[in-house]
């Protein structure tokens, strides 16, 4: 009897743990999140709802904000994009920013931006603001950046020229008055 129900429960373990393993990574837990998630992929996300979503010609009305790079004033927009509207609401920001692929100077807001309701995607141009959403991560262009990409939300312009924008150490991005 005991062989049978040996034989019995080797043949049924692999079902149950991939059931268990479905069930685990399914976004069914009432926090919606599985417990394989990082902590930093979607907590803190704050999504938009649909009705929310402005239509495609909204998405084009620029919001001003004051920006300084390492202390000096530069003049700057931000798209109307939901993802530019929750960096704004994070204003006043100040960020360290660090090179990467000396494309771009990057730094990492307090929380992920939301993403709901991104416009279509753009390449991105020398002094474009931009959110990458897997990282987090402001990004600001001193350089023409990689093909248009899902992950990559253009959220504004600075208006500063290319060596100002790659030599950048510090950005703080507040409320136009």
């Amino acid at each position: 009897m005991k062989s049978a129900l040996r034989r019995a429960l080797v043949r049924t373990a692999p079902a149950a743990v991939l059931l268990l393993a479905v069930t685990a990574c399914s976004n069914d837990s009432p926090h919606g999140a599985s417990p394989f998630t990082p902590p930093s992929s979607s907590a803190g996300r704050q999504e938009t709802p649909a009705s929310a979503i402005p239509s495609g010609s909204d998405r084009n009305t620029p919001m001003d904000i004051r920006v300084t790079l390492d202390g000096r004033p530069v003049d700057a927009t931000l798209n109307d994009s939901p993802a530019a509207r929750d960096l704004a609401s994070l204003l006043p920001l100040t960020l360290d920013l660090e090179d990467f692929h000396g494309t771009e100077r990057i730094g990492y807001p307090p929380r992920k931006l939301s993403t709901a309701g991104a416009p279509e995607p753009t390449a991105p141009r020398a002094g474009d603001l931009a959110y990458y959403a897997p990282w987090g991560n402001l990004a600001l262009f001193y350089r023409g950046g990689p093909a248009a990409s899902a992950d990559l939300l253009v959220l504004g312009h600075i208006d500063a020229d290319t060596d100002q924008l790659a030599g950048a150490d510090r950005i703080t991005i507040e409320a136009a008055s």
